[in-house]
């Protein structure tokens, strides 16, 4: 293999068309360099920004082609693990979106198959490859606000598409899985601390598929608060509220889209800091994060072991709401 990664899309998402393959087509290192659907129309909007690459009528063939190294898989959340562990099967990276998993145990076969060919395999979780939460990390570790005494957040959009499948239970929809990984995500790799018990899940559902999750959590050092909808107007803020300051991120999630990427810092002294990245893309950060720790040159920030813990909490919320 080069030290250019050429990649694969299986499927012609939306997600897929507006952010990730145009990352791919962007990011240093990488080569978008084929696509899969059975559908030319589609093909279409890819070919607008990367007319060069090849195209395959189905995801076998697209894995079964020579001169792909890394698949990226946007499809349906319940296909996740399939296609991702016919990735490795095929000898190929794979970047699957997230939720890999609808359950924790999910996770397990896809680390085994990892570990059995030495591939990298890792979930989309792109917000840890952006400099504010690097940033986040390091200020919250490193005792910048003090001792931590509650972390709190609320991720929301308003989507009642029936037929989107965020909104069908038999394609993995919910709120949970899809922006819940970034609100409980978030916390546990600013703080690198884990839930210890849920104290309160109250969820509402709508045709079996969550649309309103409110949570409280006990961790190890704080106390978690978290917000995410399905049926809100749109809204998302992060803050780590410590003994001796407070750090908030006014844009975690969607960074550059919902609003510019921006890290506040108060602490006890009554000075404000203020940190503003206006110009990164984290996707395609995440697609150079990748291609580097498949060239061995570091370690990926976000390992199927991290996505893992993420995915045993979610369940863990299930789990108490269902008491």
């Amino acid at each position: 293999m080069t030290d250019t990664i050429r990649w694969g899309v299986l499927g012609a998402a939306e997600f897929a068309r507006n952010h990730m393959a145009r990352a791919i087509h962007a990011a240093e290192g990488a080569e978008f360099a084929a696509l899969a659907t059975s559908s030319p129309e589609k093909a279409k909007g890819f070919q607008a920004f990367a007319p060069g690459i090849r195209l395959h009528d189905s995801y076998e063939a697209l894995l079964a082609d020579p001169e792909i190294d890394a698949v990226y898989v946007p499809l349906p959340n319940h296909l996740h693990v399939e296609w991702a562990l016919k990735a490795l099967e095929a000898g190929k990276h794979v970047l699957v979106e997230k939720p890999l998993g609808l359950k924790a145990g999910d996770f397990d076969a896809v680390i085994a198959r990892r570990d059995a060919t030495g591939l990298l395999a890792a979930e989309a979780f792109m917000i840890v490859h952006h400099p504010q939460f690097q940033r986040a990390r390091q200020l919250v570790q490193d005792g910048a606000i003090g001792d931590l005494v509650l972390v709190d957040t609320v991720f929301s959009y308003d989507n009642r598409d029936g037929g989107n499948i965020r909104n069908r239970p038999e394609t993995g929809g919910g709120g949970l899985p899809d922006i819940g990984v970034y609100a409980i995500g978030s916390a546990r790799f600013v703080t690198g601390q884990e839930p210890v018990t849920i104290t309160h899940a109250g969820l509402r559902f709508e045709n079996d598929v969550d649309v309103l999750a409110q949570i409280t959590a006990d961790f190890p050092g704080f106390v978690y608060s978290g917000m995410v909808s399905m049926r809100a107007a749109p809204r998302q803020s992060l803050a780590f509220h410590g003994e001796r300051g407070v750090l908030t991120l006014t844009c975690p999630y969607n960074a550059n889209v919902f609003d510019v990427a921006s890290l506040r810092l108060e602490t006890e002294a009554g000075t404000v800091v203020t940190e503003r990245w206006p110009a990164v893309d984290q996707y395609v950060l995440q697609v150079e994060a990748f291609g580097r720790a498949v060239r061995g040159e570091e370690a990926f920030a976000c390992p199927l072991e991290f996505s893992r813990g993420t995915q045993a909490m979610i369940d863990m919320v299930f789990a108490a709401a269902s008491r």
